[in-house]
């Protein structure tokens, strides 16, 4: 009987999720109608592969073991400035927030005491006024500061650039937006939006500053390619959540599971040290403002809620109610994610178009309202005294049940407007919440004196945060950090685990739903289970434009004003008239050519191999398109009919060596090689009919000592040197496993 019940409340329950829009139902086409293609050019792929063209290997050429000391040495100088910068903003956000909300406090307690209606009319104004400055800033400044911003982070880490998330107006906005935003009491939180200030503070100090406001300084451009901007915007996401935490290893951990998509060693010791620098930063601010010099901001300005004088043990009957929290955790979580999922749809579619108690309103001095001390008061300290041991009946069921109900509501409605918006202080809220109503329930069943309500409240926000975001091992350090608690670390991996396996049953996590809004096109992990059964050839694109080697700028203007593709092949011939790829063209690098106009050429032919090597005309950070920055637009050159009659010889631009794959290798394969390499391209060429040679791991392990760098110079770099000098000079000997390969309807654009 029992089971046919529960089997009929869990259809039950299917059918009613089903009703709810969903943004993986591919099949349904009012879902295929919430995500439309972007078609308004405001996300571009970026290039994180290496274009070892002429003027790559020119400036390769010119280094040497100095420089390459110095880019280590100012790798680690930039952490250090990145986590210096995401500290101090972290500071001055926490100040400001807790000063504002200290005067708000301050004057609505001193005028509600002669009366309520005044306060209460006060208390709304004051907070329209802050909620209407973040919204302000955000619409007329710089809107790219909306939202957390940590999906268009991590779709940036992923390969995807939004034109705009990194920009010195972006960093503004986001400061200034959240200290409007939180401090005007809306159901949000400053944490997220700190991950998008630490990516922006490491971008800017990437590009050497901010040349449009004038901002910027030639020896900090050191670093301009994508590759070393991505790891520079790594170091800054894990030293904002350091920073908002006041967590340097839950910091690292965020930034290692859930933003970045590409991770190495070296950069794990640099994200480490700027975490760390987070941490020496923020404690430093503590301890100057514990002198009273900081207003209202106090000991609980940052985010550490102690609950080391909590539950010391806990017996094996509690761990059913604790996975019940979990499960719990896993159902509120999906249904926040989608939820706000769909409220955002139609807000973007269509709206467009140990805390302080309170004393409010009582009539004895030592009484308080429970309600009230959670509504009335900052997030973190209303956190806190749901947090706090030793406070059994310290709040009434009706009064937690009522705040749920409202917050969560707030929660869903708030997250998505156009304020910078944090979703973490306000899920360790609601799932909180929750979890000390579990925990009242759990006192009174088993009526042991050890049981503390506090660290059911603990544990709901850990199922909630896991349930909504997804996240496992860096939300469990994280917990675990700012709770200073190492004991309840089994219990918060328990129902992490739980809550975590119940939301996947429904849908995705809260970033992820929330990219897929933004119409980010993230490679997740894992590739789907049916590309299994594709081949490469029957996903790449079949309408192929490709250049000539020698090309009139003329038709080079056309194509790129006639299409959008960013990546074209180059075909050149031999003596004998067979058609050959020699390599892939950016959209972008003929840009730069067309703007300096300087290696146009009167003859159609391609440059005499006979002839010295010329000195190159460009550097290589001429080709890095700005952070963030939509670069140079073929609307942006000017040409005269003249540089129209000219030619253009492309062989010492391009890129020689593309990656490429068969045709009938399955898209599994490529989604892997895509996505673990960072790639933009990838050529698809018909099987080989011929092969030059085999590489073996032994062949890759080169020894370095004196003997073996003697023969690796004599032998694989002159040889490589040579090699790479015929490949740019003479059509006829190009790079053999191209020969034949290309055909242009099996290359992937």
């Amino acid at each position: 009987m029992l089971s046919n019940h529960l089997q009929n409340g869990i259809e039950t329950a299917k059918l009613v999720w089903s009703r709810i829009p969903n943004s993986e139902d591919n099949d349904n086409q009012e879902s295929l109608d919430l995500i439309k293609p972007n078609d308004d050019g405001n996300v571009e792929s970026l290039d994180y592969e290496v274009i070892e063209n002429c003027t790559y290997w020119d400036e390769q050429a010119q280094r040497g073991k100095l420089y390459v000391a110095y880019c280590v040495v100012v790798k680690w100088f930039f952490a250090l400035l990145i986590g210096l910068g995401t500290g101090l903003a972290a500071v001055f956000i926490n100040i400001s927030v807790e000063n504002f909300a200290g005067w708000k406090f301050a004057l609505t307690f001193s005028i509600i005491q002669k009366s309520y209606v005044a306060g209460f009319l006060l208390y709304i104004l004051i907070n329209l006024a802050l909620v209407y400055s973040s919204v302000y800033i955000i619409t007329q400044f710089a809107p790219a500061a909306a939202g957390s911003g940590i999906p268009e982070i991590k779709g940036y880490l992923n390969g995807i650039d939004v034109h705009g998330i990194l920009l010195l107006r972006t960093l503004i906005g986001k400061i200034f937006g959240s200290i409007g935003s939180v401090g005007g009491g809306l159901a949000l939180g400053k944490e997220g939006p700190l991950v998008h200030t630490g990516a922006c503070i490491a971008s800017l100090l990437g590009q050497g500053g901010s040349k449009k406001y004038h901002l910027n300084s030639k020896w900090l451009q050191v670093f301009k390619s994508d590759r070393d901007q991505r790891d520079l915007v790594t170091c800054g996401c894990a030293a904002g959540v350091a920073a908002a935490f006041r967590a340097p290893v839950g910091g690292v951990l965020f930034a290692l599971e859930e933003v970045t998509s590409w991770w190495r060693s070296q950069l794990m010791w640099r994200v480490f040290f700027t975490s760390a620098i987070v941490a020496v930063v923020v404690r430093s601010a503590m301890n100057w403002c514990k002198s009273g010099k900081c207003g209202h901001f106090g000991s609980g300005g940052f985010i550490i809620w102690d609950v080391s004088d909590g539950q010391e043990d806990y017996s094996f009957e509690e761990l059913l109610p604790m996975a019940i929290i979990g499960v719990i955790g896993g159902l509120l979580g999906a249904l926040f994610n989608q939820l706000t999922f769909y409220i955002a749809y139609w807000r973007r579619n269509y709206l467009h178009k140990r805390g302080t108690q309170v004393k409010f309103y009582c009539s004895k001095d030592k009484e308080y309202n429970d309600l009230a001390t959670i509504f009335f008061n900052t997030q973190d300290d209303a956190i806190r005294n749901l947090f706090s041991a030793k406070t059994i009946h310290e709040f009434s069921a009706q009064s937690l049940l009522t705040f749920l109900v409202m917050f969560y509501s707030l929660a869903v409605v708030t997250f998505g407007t156009a304020v910078p918006a944090g979703q973490f202080v306000p899920g360790i809220m609601i799932g909180s919440t929750y979890g000390r109503l579990v925990g009242m329930f759990v006192v009174s069943f088993y009526k042991k004196l050890n049981i503390e309500e506090g660290t059911y409240a603990l544990l709901g926000a850990a199922s909630f945060l896991g349930g909504s975001m997804r996240m496992t091992v860096s939300l469990c350090v994280i917990m675990v950090e700012i709770t200073n608690n190492l004991k309840l670390l089994p219990l918060i991996m328990l129902v992490l685990l739980i809550s975590k396996a119940v939301g996947d049953a429904f849908n995705e996590g809260l970033y992820e739903e929330q990219a897929r809004l933004r119409n980010i096109p993230l490679l997740e992990s894992r590739p789907k289970y049916q590309m299994r059964k594709m081949t490469a050839k029957d996903v790449c694109g079949n309408r192929v434009v490709s250049f000539p080697r020698v090309v009139k700028v003329a038709d080079v203007v056309s194509i790129l004003r006639s299409n959008k593709h960013n990546g074209f092949p180059v075909i050149d011939h031999t003596r004998n008239g067979e058609a050959l790829v020699i390599g892939l063209m950016l959209r972008s690098h003929l840009l730069v050519l067309l703007q300096s106009k300087v290696d146009f050429q009167h003859s159609p032919l391609p440059s005499d191999p006979a002839r010295p090597k010329p000195i190159s005309r460009h550097n290589f950070s001429e080709f890095v398109k700005p952070a963030s920055g939509k670069g140079i637009s073929i609307e942006d050159i000017h040409l005269s009919s003249d540089d129209l009659e000219m030619f253009l010889d492309l062989a010492p631009f391009l890129n020689p060596s593309p990656y490429i794959v068969p045709e009938d290798m399955s898209v599994t394969k490529v989604y892997n090689l895509f996505r673990q390499l960072g790639l933009r391209h990838i050529f698809v060429v018909p099987r080989p009919s011929c092969v030059i040679g085999l590489i073996t791991r032994k062949d890759l392990l080169i020894e370095e000592n004196e003997d073996s760098a003697m023969e690796l110079q004599s032998t694989s770099v002159r040889t490589q040197l040579r090699d790479k000098e015929t490949v740019r000079r003479n059509a006829d000997s190009e790079l053999p496993l191209l020969n034949g390969l290309l055909g242009k309807n099996h290359t992937a654009g």
